[in-house]
């Protein structure tokens, strides 16, 4: 597929329009509707959007992103639209506002097609826990897209739409990347705006971008970077590309990565051979220790869950959310809402959280893991005093087969490599790496200290060409 520099060279030079392209998604949209990328498509409302960009190119006042056409995950407020979160408790709910991120794209005229698919209030790896069922990988139907933003991959992946807004809270941007064959950026905490964002931890969760050229990431994170009065979290700093690129750089690998247990051979032995082809090009590789590996999913797990037992609290039925038909009492009202419209996993997470919040259990559970998050970051930032960033695969195998995940312990731990960026807050990108004997894509993630996304992108174009030769 096209960079969008080449598309948009292409509408200024009249060899297509934004109509015209407009029509050819919603054509392959319509023709791959079995995928369940989309829960709903802005048909209409894109073709008329699309129409008027078309006039704008012509007059010469076009945003820098007219003609890119893009899709929403279901958990990003687009004004006077449904912003579901693929939950029931949400079923029909119409946002008031547009989430500022997404509002900076509309002011630069890009085309919204419709809204993705992904894991009820973003919480799964899988994208199995859909009110509108699984968004389904495009390179073997029978396998998970990824989650939570898994519809935002299928909808890069399968060209459906140019680039597509996903959330990402532990992997959920660069996990269906991996899965899907795509490119997954994870922004360094606060870069990015959270207002218009459905909660799920909020001290984790980041808006991130999927899509099938490292440019286009770029430039979706450059115009959607920046303060906003409407989230006291996110930073000053408006990202801003490197002005000089290096030709070698420093790249830690984290040895208990590649000893983790459930890694697939196959993953493990390309990964190898891809250090060695980066150190023949005069790269500097260098294996470091981290003990903590195996703390990061417990300490992500408990802090999330927590956050996530806060946050979907307000879901009651009385003020926010599906409201049940039967109860006797408040109590019971509350008790039938909650379990009529959440599904299996959020409850799940919400018992959890509750569970490390109550007074018997905080000291032992919460404050220990909000302890650990920081050791976890102090120790990770040592590696940066010498290396430019972390290397590592996405996940521990390519996608599983829909079904195959029924203990949620072993599905938590394929988030065991992309959950160290949320601890930390720091910036990750998952980029293609190659295919594997079963046909299917698998990626590896790229990391570096907070607000030096333009190190990571800078690295990923410069040695990404090493694949190719492995």
């Amino acid at each position: 597929m096209d960079s969008f520099a080449s598309i948009q060279q292409q509408l200024l030079n009249g060899n297509t329009s934004c109509v015209k392209r407009v029509k050819d998604f919603l054509s392959v949209i319509v023709s791959k509707q079995h995928l369940n990328a989309f829960v709903e498509v802005f048909a209409e409302e894109a073709l008329q959007q699309a129409a008027l960009i078309d006039e704008k190119i012509k007059n010469k006042s076009a945003g820098k992103l007219a003609g890119m056409i893009i899709g929403i995950k279901d958990n990003i407020c687009y004004k006077n639209h449904k912003t579901e979160a693929c939950s029931n408790m949400l079923k029909g709910f119409e946002s008031l506002f547009t989430a500022t991120a997404l509002q900076r794209l509309i002011d630069e005229d890009v085309i919204i097609i419709g809204r993705l698919n992904c894991d009820e209030f973003a919480m799964g790896g899988s994208n199995e826990h859909s009110a509108y069922g699984p968004a389904l990988n495009p390179f073997d139907t029978t396998r998970v897209s990824g989650g939570s933003s898994g519809g935002s991959a299928v909808a890069v992946a399968a060209q459906l739409c140019d680039a597509a807004l996903g959330s990402d809270t532990g992997g959920s941007v660069r996990q269906p990347a991996s899965f899907c064959g795509v490119y997954g950026l994870k922004p360094s905490y606060g870069r990015i705006s959270r207002k218009g964002l459905i909660a799920f931890g909020s001290s984790f969760d980041q808006i991130g971008v999927l899509a099938n050229h490292a440019d286009d990431a770029e430039l979706l994170l450059q115009l959607m970077s920046g303060h906003d009065e409407g989230d006291s979290t996110s930073s000053t700093q408006k990202y801003a590309s490197s002005e000089k690129r290096k030709s070698h750089y420093t790249i830690a690998v984290i040895k208990q990565c590649l000893e983790a247990d459930g890694l697939d051979p196959e993953i493990k032995v390309h990964f190898s051979a891809y250090l060695e082809k980066l150190k023949a090009a005069g790269h500097t590789v260098k294996l470091v220790d981290f003990p903590l590996l195996n703390k990061m999913v417990p300490t992500y797990y408990i802090l999330t869950t927590a956050e996530a037992s806060s946050n979907l609290g307000r879901y009651s039925g009385l003020l926010y959310g599906h409201r049940a038909n039967a109860g006797e009492s408040v109590d019971e009202l509350v008790s039938n809402s909650r379990s009529e419209g959440f599904g299996r996993e959020v409850k799940r997470r919400i018992l959890l959280g509750s569970f490390v919040l109550s007074s018997g259990f905080y000291d032992a559970y919460y404050r220990k893991a909000q302890q650990m998050r920081r050791k976890i970051t102090d120790e990770t930032c040592k590696f940066y005093e010498d290396c430019d960033v972390l290397l590592s695969p996405v996940t521990p195998s390519t996608a599983f087969k829909l079904g195959s995940r029924q203990d949620p312990v072993a599905m938590y731990l394929e988030d065991i490599f992309t959950v160290h960026a949320n601890l930390t807050g720091m910036p990750a990108m998952a980029f293609p790496a190659g295919n594997h004997s079963n046909s299917l894509p698998f990626g590896y993630q790229v990391m570096s200290k907070l607000m030096n996304e333009a190190t990571i992108l800078d690295f990923i174009r410069s040695s990404k060409e090493l694949l190719t030769s492995i």
